[in-house]
């Protein structure tokens, strides 16, 4: 208890890590609402007004090409960016951590084979994967979400395996495996449990990786594809307007770097406030 009031206080006591909590759960919130309270379709068609500029009435921050509404369409773009960053932290930290925990733990050919994996995993860049995907079949968030989880959990599984490594030693591993744990009981019990403060901070700063990620895909149009709208592709469409209607470009590419720098300031200030050697400078 006196640690977790610790690290609150230590986080809060961190400008930066605040501001990017309350941007991060702002948007978050405004994203939903947005939808909510305006009931506008973001991908409703109206070609009497299209590039209408922000300030137009009935059209608060104007239209694109289409005459969709701009506002709609960054709100819906925010759910799925926000959701494609959440989704593809989630499941490659899960994926990152289970694998992690029991490559530290187990050795011999269980540790190489999933070292083995992992060395497979990352000489695949994710842009080829995504073209040839593309050119299969149309992307959709799931799909994205899937092969984004299936790239990004191996940076994860070398933190736990090297924490577990550090971990398995210990007086209360060995305590546990002479009071006859299973491996998995004191894997699930003992060392992840121990772990999970640098796995937070992972999973918070993957989340920006991801969101990032989804958004230079969808640029270069191997991401989620139009008519559903993300940041990524929203910026997309913006470039054949920049000089006649520049907000389109503006508006999702400031909401990009803000989320992104949110997040890191949010990661950065979580690891500042749990770090053992950062704490007792209180």
């Amino acid at each position: 208890m006196i640690r977790e009031i610790s690290s609150w206080r230590r986080f809060r006591q961190n400008p930066l890590a605040l501001t990017g909590l309350v941007v991060v759960v702002f948007l978050t919130v405004a994203s939903v609402l947005v939808l909510q309270v305006g009931q506008k379709d973001p991908n409703a068609v109206d070609y009497y007004n299209t590039l209408q500029p922000p300030g137009t009435p009935g059209h608060i921050l104007g239209t694109d090409d289409l005459g969709r509404d701009s506002l709609s369409r960054l709100a819906y773009g925010g759910q799925i960016s926000l959701a494609v960053g959440l989704s593809v932290a989630g499941a490659g930290t899960i994926i990152g951590t289970l694998l992690g925990a029991i490559a530290g733990f187990y050795s011999g050919l269980t540790r190489s084979l999933i070292s083995r994996v992992i060395d497979v995993l990352l000489s695949i860049p994710l842009l080829p994967l995504l073209m040839v995907v593309s050119g299969i079949r149309k992307v959709g968030p799931v799909e994205l979400v899937l092969m984004m989880a299936l790239m990004g959990w191996m940076g994860v599984a070398r933190l736990v395996h090297a924490q577990v490594l550090s971990l398995r030693e210990t007086e209360f591993v060995l305590a546990a495996q002479a009071l006859g744990g299973s491996g998995i009981h004191i894997i699930f019990h003992h060392l992840i449990p121990n772990v999970m403060a640098p796995v937070t901070v992972s999973a918070t700063l993957q989340v920006a990786w991801a969101i990032l990620a989804e958004s230079y895909l969808s640029f270069l149009g191997f991401g989620v594809q139009p008519p559903t709208a993300t940041w990524g592709n929203m910026l997309q469409t913006a470039q054949s307007y920049m000089r006649r209607a520049p907000w389109l470009a503006i508006l999702p590419g400031v909401l990009i770097a803000a989320t992104v720098t949110s997040f890191n300031f949010l990661g950065d200030g979580i690891r500042e406030a749990i770090d053992p050697r950062l704490r007792g400078r209180l």
